[in-house]
């Protein structure tokens, strides 16, 4: 009785932990989830781990959410939809995923391959009659080539995001469009032509396909690879950082890149979506795949280093001697991230409104947790703080602030030019102000080296953009005595 009455009083404990984290702006807004003793360790050591990250590198918005043995046992949302509306993320909050949609163009495959109306070693031009490519041996790529990342193709170098399409012809449109293109000897990727691939076999759109062959079986309702041409309520805005944050009034979404980048979701039903992964396809009642379909997924068809190897779309490594699965994602203003430990049937999503984030450093802290370790904050770049004091306070302001916190505080930050991804973003997306401001910041702390690292990015940015006015403008302050 006295053993009935202590879990009764955990249950009790527990039940009013996960209601009073449960508030937020409206009804039915939940903010947070903690489950159990394991997500109140999470709580108390990831919830200020995260709230210093978001200070220390200015995010806007960051959702994580953390399963284990079936349950999601942490759930957590910091910071704004919308940096300038000051709208709260919620764990409904909808993030653009990024390449974390690859795996689910892997999982529609297998489900067709299943029902026998595809084989991984078909070619795409079996199933997609109009796919051509210039140079190369185009008409063997199958659809294993694809998934593995060994297709030959030359990856997307402008995914037209300020010219988006929404009908259902995009993806063959795409397929057709690019005829003309070269083949490589690297290691590229389609997923575009997979989309289609699974669009013929089925007889369906592919976002239609996934919709109802998925995301229901997975509980993944609000989920959708489709975007309205005007941003829904409770969908987090795009964000980029230059001297502050800014949302971004486009957005990273066109149908015909659907397959490789435009799976939208929530931190939740990404949990779900963890879980009916590692139950083998089933989620309660629900199956999407047989257990048979995941040998062949998480199979190491292909190793990239000693300890990273790439299945069906999914990659594999290591991490604290722990097998794990995961897949990352990065588009024009969100960050994603998404990982497993099968093993331990534990799991670890984070989503953020701003690229590029530290998701690494969120998602090894919350494995760290998992694994009985303490995570360690690491120093934030200095880079953050100074392009801020910039903007606000001018270029002379920024560079005394540099020299100081180098002289004084050395050890409490990151003066690598690595980190100065301000001036990256801002020269790629042809802002010319800004990358004016940050590139004079930037050769007045940097030394010589660091130019010509910097040089050798804004080479490479010509060569995909000859008329970038913001990287030319860059390239000639680099050259100025």
């Amino acid at each position: 009785r006295n053993q009935r009455h202590h879990y009764s009083t955990i249950s009790i404990i527990l039940l009013l932990v996960i209601l009073l984290n449960c508030t937020g702006p409206g009804p039915n807004k939940i903010q947070s989830i903690v489950n159990g003793r394991d997500g109140m360790k999470l709580d108390s050591l990831l919830t200020p781990y995260i709230e210093n990250l978001m200070s220390d590198f200015y995010l806007p918005g960051l959702a994580i959410g953390v399963v284990s043995q079936e349950q999601t046992i942490y759930a957590k949302a910091f910071g704004y939809e919308n940096s300038e509306t000051k709208k709260p993320i919620t764990l409904e909050s909808i993030f653009h995923m990024a390449s974390v949609s690859k795996p689910f163009v892997a999982t529609a495959i297998m489900q067709l391959i299943e029902k026998g109306k595809l084989d991984l070693d078909d070619t795409v031009i079996k199933h997609l009659p109009y796919f051509h490519l210039d140079g190369g041996p185009y008409d063997s790529i199958t659809i294993r080539h694809m998934l593995n990342h060994l297709s030959g193709m030359p990856d997307v170098q402008d995914y037209q995001w300020d010219k988006p399409v929404y009908d259902e012809g995009a993806l063959e449109r795409y397929v057709r469009s690019i005829s003309k293109e070269q083949m490589l000897s690297r290691p590229g990727e389609k997923f575009e032509c997979l989309g289609d691939v699974i669009a013929k076999a089925s007889g369906m759109p592919f976002a239609d396909y996934v919709e109802q062959n998925i995301l229901e079986a997975a509980a993944m309702e609000r989920s959708t690879f489709l975007k309205p041409e005007h941003l829904p309520e409770n969908w987090a805005a795009p964000h980029l950082q230059f001297t502050s944050n800014m949302a971004w009034g486009k957005y990273p979404y066109n149908r015909m890149h659907g397959p490789s980048s435009t799976l939208h979701s929530n931190v939740l039903e990404m949990c779900n979506w963890a879980i009916i992964n590692m139950n083998q396809g089933r989620y309660h009642k629900r199956k999407i795949l047989e257990q048979s379909s995941y040998r062949q997924l998480w199979c190491p068809w292909h190793e990239i280093s000693t300890d990273r190897s790439v299945g069906l779309s999914w990659f594999m490594g290591k991490y604290r001697e722990q097998d794990i699965i995961y897949h990352s994602g990065g588009d024009t203003g969100f960050n994603t991230y998404f990982v497993m430990m099968p093993f331990r049937k534990q799991a670890v999503v984070v989503m953020c409104n701003l690229s590029p984030a530290p998701l690494n450093l969120v998602k090894n802290a919350a494995m760290d947790i998992l694994l009985g370790e303490e995570p360690v904050s690491p120093p934030p770049p200095a880079s953050i703080a100074v392009c801020q004091a910039l903007g606000s306070e001018g270029l002379e302001v920024a560079v005394d602030m540099w020299d100081s916190l180098l002289i004084n505080h050395h050890e409490e930050y990151n003066f690598s030019h690595r980190h100065f991804w301000s001036l990256y973003t801002a020269a790629g997306m042809g802002y010319v102000e800004e990358t004016e401001a940050l590139t004079r910041l930037y050769k007045k702390i940097f030394n010589e080296f660091a130019l010509d690292q910097l040089k050798e990015m804004g080479n490479q940015y010509l060569l995909s953009n000859p008329s970038n006015e913001a990287v030319m403008v860059m390239m000639d302050i680099i050259e100025e005595k």
